[in-house]
């Protein structure tokens, strides 16, 4: 159970490979800048004379990536990823295609040869972690078995929701579809206590809705209409597999649409969920009780084995108003369709491929794929979901040097030093702001590669007779052992991500950035670079963790992880302005016509990436200085090492993607797409200016009085 405050480096779904790919185009929109045109004198990009012998060639830095027929000025994100842009198209069964694809899939090979070899073990102690990653993928990639069993396995879960006749019977079952994390209804969760960080906390938050966003149900727009369009034929066609006639699925189908519209109206928007303070409503179990009589969130907690509960801590109280209104008003016969689809479609992988076919022709058109991925590779993903720590200690020998630990820890005190010289140097914020933000600073915990202690899996029950089964007993387990937490300490060993996952998170109730072993490799991080490519890459994601914990979100969090404000009224609003500029940034980059960026949907994401950089290259001028003092400095391959440091980074977005994803990123993830990953930040800074000679008419150049700095 991840943490919902976690902030992450790139989105989680198409970093781990659930949503990996891209365009077969070359991304050709030039980000608009204040300063409007192209300059009409191109800047001379720098020299890259690699084929001389003369010129020493470096490690880490893809030269051959660089498009030298544009101008490093115009458009970095082209100049620096153009060949590699136009060399690796969208694979057919992705919808994006990256350096984290890129890298993760090196992984996956990995990780693949760890499970075939653990499920051809059929020796394996009964009850060890070999036993049960073994079995879980053997029985994941049976489908003879899957297609041979059809409904037997799910039969249960829909005879229980079937057998529904009382508003207790409805109770029970929605504490069941918590425990299968069906998506039904809403979510819950044990927490940190945001305004307590020292101890647990019940979290009840909106949910229950298939597509992906609530702006999917209410857009009138004509991709919005084509996309409900697709969605009522996949669950017409969905209902018919599971045994009704052509008119009652169709009914059926009616029938969800419009309750989970009914909850996408009143649920909040995604801008809206990134504000804290908003989404935290503490309320006694009595006044929840009065509240929401037909949802009986206490009944729901007891079924739940969640006891002693006092408070519980409401996120959306409007939502849950709707949604206690609904259990009452809407036919019972049609809340039970409603689960039996949530359900169903929850455990598509488990079924039938009928089912799995069916959910990608509605996939194609949210996300423009081709092809459906190899089922190794989702079969993989799903492993490493629910036993990833079980087998990630086999990652962590195969592919995680010791000395790359070594090497992250002093790249995370240098970057940290260097954010500690930008917090005193800081000319807009008062000496007591500065102090609060010192304190935090200091007390962040940083965690590398893989977890001191790993999960403890003796409670799972997994066997090779269905695949089906393995995932109901790994979902129940997880949300058991989620719920384990309450009342108990808080668990500061605990990892929100599995070793081999190539990402990055700053968690703020905790206070830590965590870095997993899967991204501690090329292109984000080398041994061998010279330091200029490392600060580039990795320099930047630890940098971007960090300012995480000073973004519009992470800066109301304390030092202790607490949901409190420390911020001076002056200074609060000295850092909105700051953080309206790169607001208004943001909103004007269109990755395709009349489609913009949310700049408040991406605001913390854009102002860990101005930071994160910034204060990575002061972190790499320090190490710089300390190497070689005041005298020259090496080049490799023709490059400077800011010019390394600043292509370093660039090529980490290197990425094509999908236009039909490209939409579904912009209207749902707080990740800016690629290209302004990359233009956004180092258009307001000087540094950049300096290292390739841009003039003041270049489109990556800001006005002076446009250019954000906030770190």
């Amino acid at each position: 159970m991840k943490n919902r405050n976690s902030l992450t480096l790139a989105a989680v779904a198409a970093v781990g490979l659930a949503l990996a790919g891209c365009a077969a185009s070359t991304p050709t929109t030039v980000p608009k800048t204040s300063t409007g045109s192209a300059s009409t004198t191109p800047d001379k990009a720098p020299s890259l004379n690699t084929a001389e012998t003369s010129v020493p060639k470096g490690v880490g830095l893809n030269v051959s990536n660089i498009d030298k027929s544009v101008q490093p000025c115009d458009n970095f994100f082209l100049y620096a990823s153009g060949n590699w842009l136009k060399n690796n198209p969208v694979p057919a069964s992705e919808i994006r295609w990256g350096s984290f694809n890129e890298l993760a899939d090196k992984n996956n090979a990995i990780m693949r040869s760890i499970l075939d070899e653990a499920a051809a073990n059929r020796n394996a102690a009964k009850g060890t972690n070999a036993q049960k990653v073994g079995d879980y993928y053997a029985s994941a990639m049976d489908t003879a078995s899957i297609e041979a069993a059809g409904l037997k396995y799910l039969k249960p879960e829909l005879d229980r929701i079937a057998a529904i006749k009382t508003a207790d019977n409805l109770q029970t079952n929605i504490a069941r579809q918590l425990q299968l994390q069906t998506g039904s209804f809403f979510s819950t969760y044990v927490g940190q206590d945001d305004k307590i960080s020292t101890q647990y906390a019940v979290n009840l938050n909106q949910g229950g809705l298939s597509l992906p966003d609530r702006d999917y149900y209410l857009k009138d727009d004509a991709r919005s209409k084509n996309i409900r369009a697709a969605y009522m034929t996949y669950l017409t066609n969905t209902f018919k597999m599971l045994g009704e006639s052509e008119a009652t699925a169709a009914k059926s189908a009616s029938t969800v649409m419009r309750i989970e519209t009914r909850l996408a109206k009143a649920s909040r928007s995604r801008v809206d969920l990134r504000n804290p303070q908003l989404n935290y409503n503490k309320m006694t179990m009595a006044e929840v009780q009065k509240r929401y009589p037909n949802l009986a969130p206490q009944h729901i907690l007891t079924d739940l084995k969640l006891k002693g509960v006092k408070e519980v801590i409401v996120g959306q109280p409007d939502f849950f108003k709707e949604l206690n209104t609904m259990l009452k008003a809407e036919p019972m016969a049609d809340l039970k369709t409603y689960m039996r689809w949530h359900t169903a479609t929850s455990f598509t992988s488990a079924l039938p491929k009928a089912f799995g076919d069916e959910a990608f022709r509605f996939s194609q058109v949210l996300t423009g794929a081709k092809k459906q991925q190899p089922r190794w590779k989702r079969m993989l993903r799903a492993t490493d979901n629910a036993l990833g720590e079980a087998f990630g200690q086999l990652y962590v020998d195969k592919a995680f040097k010791p000395e790359a630990k070594q090497k992250a820890m002093e790249m995370v005190n240098n970057i940290k030093a260097a954010f500690a010289e930008h917090i005193q140097q800081n000319d807009w914020m008062s000496a007591a702001t500065k102090a609060e933000a010192m304190k935090k600073l200091n007390a962040f915990t940083v965690k590398i590669g893989y977890p001191d202690q790993w999960k403890d899996y003796s409670a799972l029950s997994i066997s090779r007779d269905s695949y089906l089964q393995n995932v109901i007993n790994s979902r129940i387990w997880e949300m058991q052992d989620n719920l384990n937490k309450f009342g108990k300490p808080i668990d500061r060993k605990e990892w929100g991500m599995t070793p081999p996952t190539v990402n990055a998170y700053y968690n703020p109730p905790m206070n830590e950035i965590v870095f997993p072993a899967g991204i501690m490799q090329p292109p984000f991080f080398d041994p061998n670079a010279d330091d200029a490519v490392n600060y580039g890459g990795m320099g930047a994601v630890i940098g971007h963790e960090i300012t995480h914990g000073f973004d519009d979100q992470g800066r109301q969090y304390d030092a202790e992880g607490n949901l409190r404000d420390w911020w001076t009224k002056e200074d609060a609003e000295k850092f909105d302005q700051r953080a309206d500029i790169v607001g208004k940034q943001f909103d004007a980059f269109t990755p395709l016509d009349s489609v913009h960026v949310n700049g408040k949907l991406t605001m913390g994401e854009n102002l860990a990436d101005l930071g994160g950089l910034s204060i990575a290259y002061t972190a790499l001028q320090k190490q710089l200085q300390k190497q070689y003092g005041n005298g020259p400095r090496p080049m490799y391959d023709g490059l400077t090492p800011e010019q390394r440091f600043f292509l370093a980074y660039a090529q980490i977005w290197r990425t094509n993607a999908r236009p039909e994803y490209l939409r579904q990123q912009v209207q749902t993830d707080p990740h800016s797409p690629a290209q302004f990953r990359t233009n956004g930040p180092l258009q307001n800074m000087p540094q950049f200016y300096e290292a390739f000679g841009c003039k003041e008419d270049a489109q990556m150049v800001r006005a002076k009085n446009l250019r954000a700095k906030i770190w």
